[in-house]
C-alpha cells in the first residue's frame, strides 16, 4: 500500500514593494536600525499569524550602487550609473508573500514596515492558469 502526500493548493502570491526616501537612512534619522529590524521581525509574525508566508525578500543597497540599462530593445544598448537623482523615493527592498486571498495580502501590506515611504502591493501572475 502506498501513501501519497497530500500537497496544500498554492496560495496566490504578492508583491510588497517598499518604497522610500533613502535620507533618513543615510542620515541616521528617524528610527534606529534595531527599531527598523523590530518592525520587520513584527511583520513577520503578523504574516504567520494570518495563516500566510514570506517566501522570498530582500533589503536593497542604496540607489547609488545602482546600474541602469537602457535600449534593451535595441542593439545600442546603454549602460548608466544612478541617472535618477531627482528621484524622491526609490524601491528599498521587497517581500514576496503568499495570502489566502487580495484582502489578507493588503491588510498584510498596511503593516509592513516602510517608515519613511509607503508599500505597494501587486498580485503576482500565475501562469499557470493560462494553459
Amino acid at each position: 500500500m502506498t501513501t501519497e502526500l497530500l500537497e496544500e493548493p498554492e496560495m496566490p502570491k504578492y508583491l510588497l514593494s517598499i518604497v522610500e526616501a533613502e535620507e533618513p537612512y543615510a542620515e541616521g534619522g528617524g528610527a534606529s536600525f534595531d527599531e527598523i529590524m523590530a518592525m520587520h521581525h513584527s511583520f513577520s509574525q503578523a504574516v504567520a499569524d494570518a495563516g500566510a508566508s514570506i517566501v522570498g525578500g530582500e533589503a536593497l543597497l542604496p540607489v547609488a550602487t545602482a546600474t541602469f540599462f537602457r535600449g534593451t530593445r535595441t542593439d545600442d544598448v546603454r549602460t548608466v550609473d544612478n541617472p535618477l537623482p531627482e528621484a524622491k523615493e526609490i524601491l528599498g527592498g521587497y517581500y514576496l508573500i503568499e495570502a489566502a486571498d487580495e484582502s489578507v495580502a493588503a491588510e498584510l501590506a498596511k503593516v509592513c514596515p516602510a517608515p519613511f515611504g509607503y508599500i505597494e502591493m501587486r498580485p503576482i501572475w500565475d501562469f499557470s492558469e493560462q494553459q
